[in-house]
């Protein structure tokens, strides 16, 4: 009885530091904090999905090295990935709310330029979490209809583009009938989500070998050795290209931070959180790598020209009967990263709007009585998500601009308030999670990074092209950042009028907008 007294006034003291920092901060409690420290970690391991995550984008890394890609480039870029990820983490640590990377940027910039930047990291996090929700249904989407064409006779069946999207909308509108339900019910979740997760990256590295006849078995020097360049960039440009794979696998950490005001003991939980996902996703994501480098076989042109690369690799392996079981906890998993990725789109947008950011801040920033939960922002980035879907009838060049699209954009959303920690003008305190004096390193090797991958994936995927095969991805990212640069200079509704994030004015009206504040 006296334990349970005692872990009832523990819960009860940590949820009080919970609310008190976040009042520090600038705003009230209005979510349930039900995410515990594993729950917290599950939103961004989901997100991350791994062996689907994989399968969504093996046409980046085949094409670009073949098995030396899958396996050093996921190796190198897993490095990288971890020090962004480290970056952000100690910010979470110190500021722990839904808002997150717009939020750190307004209060560590220097004044003249916290606004402007405030609004760019804002809205590049909406758009990047809006194309990953795109490109995360589409995957799925594209997985459903590769084993309707595996369970075909003779593999006969070809889907087309209005199929497919018919697919991704049904996908994408079911997540936001998930997404509506209550913070505990969206918690338990993710520890289901978790455990699927793992279970299946662990089942595949040992099934996938075990099953594969010898004739597709690779030796260890084509397996780790072997670079195969179809796009036609030099070698080690296609090398770099081949990066993406790794990086929209891993990434979209930053769907921890946007559960903070969810979150138990968020100041501790979120950066561990993005850590261990991180840390955890380059360890199987590799070990997942070198055993499909291992069991492809050698005849890549087939793989790379298959509508569905891993599909096609199971298929040989397994057989029709084993790929479609294997395949169909895939698209499970694969559903579930949907499922978290709106989750953590949709707390940005109730941020975002909270602070006035948004066109229709007033009605997006609702909480629904019933439910608890934000639903009008959940039904606002997935409506946006179907109509970035509609690149898909544009050709394959222009839906891959999504997956693009998601990594640049949250690329900026991650660099600036790294950045602006080190060159702005504040007074930054370190919360529970520190770096210390490897800190300012640790950023600045992240900075880098974070502008060189931006730079390269807006260059299509081969040299030769055409207006059919360009890279959509700067005119998509380009064009929506100069909109709300526009926005921002509006009179009256924009941001460049207004004066502070996190300081209430003497009328009570905030930064961005009129959110509800202490």
């Amino acid at each position: 009885m006296m334990t349970t007294v005692a872990s009832s006034s523990r819960k009860d003291a940590i949820a009080q530091a919970d609310e008190e920092l976040l009042a520090t901060l600038g705003y009230k409690q209005e979510f349930k904090r039900a995410f515990s420290g594993l729950e917290t970690f599950g939103v961004a391991f989901s997100i991350i999905g791994l062996l689907p995550s994989i399968a969504s984008v093996l046409f980046y890394s085949i094409p670009n090295g073949g098995p030396s890609a899958m396996v050093w480039g996921w190796a190198v870029a897993s490095i990288f990935i971890l020090l962004v990820g480290m970056s952000m983490a100690e910010l979470a640590s110190a500021a722990p709310t839904s808002g997150g990377l717009y939020f750190w940027t307004h209060s560590l910039s220097s004044p003249r330029w916290r606004n402007l930047l405030a609004w760019i990291v804002g809205y590049a996090n909406t758009i990047g979490s809006v194309a990953g929700i795109a490109s995360i249904d589409w995957g799925c989407s594209v997985q459903i209809m590769a084993a309707a064409t595996i369970g075909s006779k003779d593999q006969s069946f070809n889907p087309s583009s209005g199929a497919t999207f018919g697919v991704f909308v049904a996908v994408v509108l079911s997540h936001a009938v998930l997404c509506c339900l209550g913070t505990q019910v969206l918690a338990r979740l993710q520890t289901v989500y978790v455990v699927l997760n793992v279970l299946l990256c662990l089942a595949v590295i040992v099934a996938l070998p075990a099953a594969t006849p010898s004739e597709l078995k690779n030796s260890a020097s084509f397996a780790l050795g072997n670079f195969t360049n179809f796009n036609g960039w030099p070698d080690g440009y296609a090398f770099i290209l081949s990066f993406l794979a790794p990086l929209w696998t891993i990434c979209s950490f930053d769907s921890s931070v946007h559960i903070s005001e969810e979150a138990s003991n968020a100041a501790t939980a979120v950066p561990w959180a993005i850590v261990g996902a991180i840390s955890i996703a380059g360890i199987l994501g590799w070990a997942i790598n070198v055993s499909l480098a291992f069991c492809m076989g050698t005849d890549l042109a087939s793989i790379n020209d298959s509508d569905q690369p891993m599909a096609w690799i199971f298929f040989n392996s397994f057989g029709q009967k084993g790929t479609l079981a294997v395949w169909a906890i895939v698209v499970i998993v694969q559903y579930m990263m949907g499922s978290s990725m709106v989750l953590a789109a949709s707390r940005q947008t109730f941020a975002f709007s909270r602070d006035g950011a948004l066109p229709f801040s007033r009605w997006l920033y609702r909480m629904n009585s019933f439910t608890g939960t934000p639903v009008n922002t959940v039904w606002f980035v997935c409506i946006w998500s179907i109509l970035l879907g509609l690149l898909a009838f544009a050709g394959d060049s222009a839906i891959n601009a999504v997956f693009s699209l998601s990594v640049t954009t949250l690329y900026i959303a991650y660099g600036i308030p790294i950045a602006a920690r080190f060159l702005g003008n504040n007074d930054f305190t370190p919360g529970p999670f520190s770096l210390g004096r490897w800190s300012a390193p640790c950023a600045l090797i992240a900075c880098l990074w974070m502008l060189l991958m931006s730079v390269v994936f807006l260059f299509p995927s081969t040299p030769q092209t055409d207006v059919g095969d360009m890279n959509y991805t700067v005119v998509v990212q380009g064009g929506v950042m100069a909109l709300s640069l526009v926005y921002y200079w509006f009179p009256k509704y924009g941001g460049s009028g207004r004066r502070s994030f996190g300081e209430e004015f003497a009328d009570g009206e905030r930064c961005f907008g009129e959110g509800e504040r202490y």
